[in-house]
Order: C-alpha cells, then structure tokens, then sequence
C-alpha cells in the first residue's frame, strides 16, 4: 500500500500543470516521490527546457500549429509554459493572443485535450454553486468570462470562445504577474446560433441554438451570485459578449462587484492612450481634433464615451466634445430619428438638418464634409477605410491619425501599408492586430488590461470607475517612447507597463473613491507580488 500510494504521489505531480517539473526534478525529488523512472535520467534546468521548447515550437509548420503547441504546454507544465512566453514576449504574444488566437478558437474543438478552466453550461444552470466550490479554486482572484458569442470579428463561436478567457488570462500572469492558480477562465455555454458548430460531430459545447432573453439574464444572474458568494473581492472581466449584452451586463454589475468590460472599457483606455500619444505627434491639442468612429458598437462607443472624458479633462465642453465625434456605423452616419440604437449612439448622433445634402452612406463624403484628423475603425469590416475616404481625409490634414483596430488582421478596415500610400506617409497608423510593417503601432489591449487589472485589486477597488480607465489610458501615453515612430512601449517593457499602469490606476481609486482612502499607491518598485515563473522545491 505504501509503494501504491508513493506511485500515485508522483503520478499526480507530474500530471498537475502547477506542479510538474519534468525533467528539472531534482536528484533529492527524484528520490522523495519516486519519480525514478518515470522521468529520463537527465536532470535539466529551466531555461534548459525553454530552448528545448523554443527550438520544438518553431519547427512547426504555421502559427495555428504553434498555439496548439503552447495550449499542450500550459496544460502540462505553466511554469515551463509563462518562463517561455516571457522569454520573448514580442514573439509569443501573437501566439498566445491575437492575431493567432482568433484561429484557435474556431477550430478549438478539434485540440481541446485537458480541462482547463469551467464550462459552465445551461444544462447544469442549477450546479453552478456546486461547481465554483470546488477547494482547487479557493485562491483564484481573477476570473475572465465570455459565451463565445461575438469573438473577435469571427461572430458565435460558441464552446470555442473558452479560447478568449485562458488567452486573457496567460496575459495576466506574463504582464501583471498574477499567479496562474490565482486566475480562473470561465465559459458561459448557452448553446450557439453558429448551425456549423452544433453539427460538427467534434464540437465540444452543448449543442443547442443560444438561450435568450429572461433565460438568458437569469443564467448571467445565476452566475454572478454565485460567484460574488464565493468570492467576494474577485476581479470579473467580461469579454466578447454581444454588443447589445455587453452594454447591458456592463451596468447590471459594475457596482454589485468588481468588473468590466474589456472590449468596451479596456480597449477604449488603450485606444485613447494611443490617441493621446498620436496626438502629441501632431502639434495639435486634443481640443482641435475632430474623430469619426466606423463601428458603433461596443468597442466604438466606448472608445468615444473615454475620448469625451479626456477632452472634457482637458477644458472642453462635454457638448463641444461630443459634437467633435461622429459616428458611422453599416447603415452610414448616425443621424438622429434614422439608426441610433441606444444610449451610447445618441450621444453622437448628427442633426438631421447639419447633414442635409450628405451621402451619409457613403464615407469618403462624410470624410470630405466633416474634414477629420482621427479616423478609427472598430466595424470589424475589412476594407471599410477605403482609398477615396482616406485620400479625402489626408488633403484636409497634415498628420492624420488613422487607426483601424479590428481584429483579426482579416477584418482590419485597411492595411496600414495602403494607409501609408495613400497619404504620403504622412499617417500616423495603429492597428488591432500586428501587420508586420515599420512605424505602425499594433494598438492591443494587453498594454492595459493587465495594469488595470493589477491596479484594481492592489488598491481594494470596490468597483472600476470611469476615472481609472482615463488614468490608465494618460499613463499608457506617458509610456511611448519620447522620440521614433512608436506610439507605444516596445513588447518586451510590458510588465513595466502593466506596474506604470497598475500605479495610475491605483491612485486614481483613492482619489475618486472608489477605494478606501490611503495615501500609499502600489508601491514603485517592482511589486514583490508579482509572480515570476521559477521552480519551487517540490
């Protein structure tokens, strides 16, 4: 019995992703828990295992084959797994997110090996509590949501989505040093409305067209209860919802526990803080630009509610800011009494009699006719920033400031290589995805989510309030690079980005009160509690 149970000791070790070593068990280990055997004779290091990994990784054949691969390693050492990322952040972070990420969740049944994270289905909608208490989580202080239903530009992807949250979250751990048994992935399976997911015979979600409605909101109900009952002061980060679901579970639970919305309110901080920066290129002050927005959802709107704040920040009047941004969304120019949604829209909409005689659907007339220096897209549609709206937009100004920002690098509005051409040069461009060409920047979430993240939990947040995105979106400016073409940090600073951040963020708490008043911030020196990936003695 004693032999058993020594066996099933060391099998267990080496089966737990937190606590397997591989070959870098020790001599002394080896012995302990009886790993003889079950290990090859070498003992190696960790950085030993790093260039075995690096050299097996880049002999495969394509990129999709690379993020499988790292999916297997986070699955079977996370040690191993974050000490690689980490290694070359610039070369792994197209990998483990974006722009790869998008493919691995369309095909991510077809790879799905190990449990990683919790499905929590409509099925089982009367276990949830059951399920969250499980003791392996009681440390988690993180959690990234998604139901899989709009993922990037991709649309339902139902089951497949789980590939947002544990991207997310490897980020948390290689940016903000969250330990990995610290943050948890969470898959809200409400069936899809994707007919080729629910015939796929390998599809892994329940196959079922989506739960909606008064269904739909109990389940999400459901869910927050059980997790503010479990953990009362976790950090929830919802991600690719829906638009008209993001806006709403956005404001249903703000203030009932510490969330956001990281394709509305994180993408908008990383966004404004790369505007900030553009704009300081110009020799303009934010006060002189006028924007157009191509997509009025989510993301586009919460770009536009953050840019009015730091214009309102800087001296402007929140009408006069509001009139300086234009939204366009499929059906043209958001004019009131014609497509305004909701709330959001509303705030931007155009007069119909100041439009009369436009083309409102037709974006190189809008451009011609409303002469902008900063265009963005978040319209998820591919080619929507075409030569005609751009060429109008650069003989109306010096330096603009063009950011198509949706993801993956298929649906970007344009190229920034056609961006570069048609204004001379003379643009100053950042995307969502990396393209891969000099002096663009690639304008991604992960500068601040992390940060915020960090920020939040370190200052006691009851909530996230709009106040510490602008912090976070003017300490992402304050990070660029004072001279050069980049807009933003190099790659390889990310973890002092995400500390600069997580400070700003901080501070920013205490001051609007959405912290307990203390006037210590995070400490400046690099936070002893983040994690760095390194063996422990087992």
């Amino acid at each position: 019995m004693i032999h058993s149970a020594i066996h099933a000791a060391a099998r267990a070790l080496l089966a737990d992703p937190l606590t397997n070593k591989g070959t870098a068990f020790t001599a002394a280990e080896r012995d302990r828990f009886g790993l003889h055997g079950l290990l090859p004779p070498h003992v190696g290091t960790l950085e030993g295992q790093i260039a075995r990994r690096r050299r097996a990784l880049e002999a495969l054949p394509d990129d999709f084959h690379r993020y499988a691969f790292l999916r297997e390693l986070q699955d079977t050492n996370e040690v191993l797994f974050h000490a690689l990322v980490q290694s070359d952040l610039p070369r792994m972070l197209p990998l483990v997110y974006t722009p790869t990420v998008g493919e691995g969740c369309r095909r991510f049944s077809e790879i799905w090996r190990r449990p990683r994270g919790l499905f929590l289905s409509w099925p089982n909608r009367d276990r949830i509590a059951d399920i969250l208490a499980d003791p392996a989580l009681d440390r988690v202080k993180v959690i990234v949501v998604s139901d899989g239903e709009r993922i990037l530009g991709l649309g339902d992807q139902g089951a497949g989505g789980m590939g947002i949250p544990i991207g997310k979250l490897a980020l948390y751990t290689a940016c903000a040093g969250i330990h990995p048994s610290e943050v948890l992935p969470i898959l809200l399976d409400v069936g899809t409305d994707n007919p080729a997911l629910r015939d796929d015979p390998l599809y892994v979600g329940w196959r079922h067209p989506r739960v909606r409605g008064e269904d739909y909101d109990a389940f999400v109900e459901t869910f927050v209860a059980a997790v503010a009952a479990r953990w009362p002061n976790v950090l929830l980060q919802w991600e690719d919802f829906a638009g008209a679901n993001a806006w709403r579970l956005l404001h249903r639970y703000r203030d009932r526990l510490l969330s956001f919305n990281d394709d509305i309110q994180g993408t908008a901080a990383t966004a404004v803080g790369a505007l900030l920066a553009a704009v300081g290129r110009t020799g303009r002050g934010l006060a002189e630009q006028r924007v157009v927005i191509v997509g009025a959802g989510a993301a586009g709107m919460g770009i536009a509610a953050l840019l009015v704040d730091a214009m309102v920040a800087d001296g402007m009047d929140r009408a006069a800011a509001r009139r300086a941004i234009a939204a366009f969304d499929r059906d043209g120019l958001v004019v009131r009494g014609r497509n305004v949604l909701g709330e959001a829209q509303q705030a931007l909409a155009r007069d119909p009699a100041e439009v009369e005689g436009w083309d409102t659907r037709d974006l190189a007339d809008v451009v011609a006719r409303m002469r902008p220096t900063i265009l963005i897209g978040t319209s998820g549609q591919p080619g929507a920033f075409g030569e005609a709206a751009v060429r109008a937009m650069a003989a109306a100004c010096d330096r603009p400031i063009v950011f198509p920002l949706s993801n993956p690098v298929s649906h970007a509005e344009a190229h920034p290589a056609d961006l570069l051409a048609w204004t001379e040069g003379r643009a100053i461009v950042g995307t969502g995805s990396p393209f891969g060409v000099a002096g663009v920047a690639q304008v991604n979430n992960v500068y601040v989510f992390p940060g915020i993240g960090l920020g939040a939990l370190a200052s006691g947040a009851r909530r996230v309030s709009d106040g510490m995105f602008l912090a976070a979106a003017r300490a992402l400016a304050a990070a660029a690079p004072a001279t050069g073409a980049d807009l933003l940090p190099p790659l390889n600073r990310l973890r002092d980005t995400a500390l600069a951040v997580a400070q700003a963020v901080a501070a920013a708490a205490h001051a609007d009160g959405s912290a307990p008043a203390d006037p210590d911030a995070i400490d400046p020196a690099p936070s002893p509690a983040m994690w760095v990936p390194a063996y422990e003695e087992a």
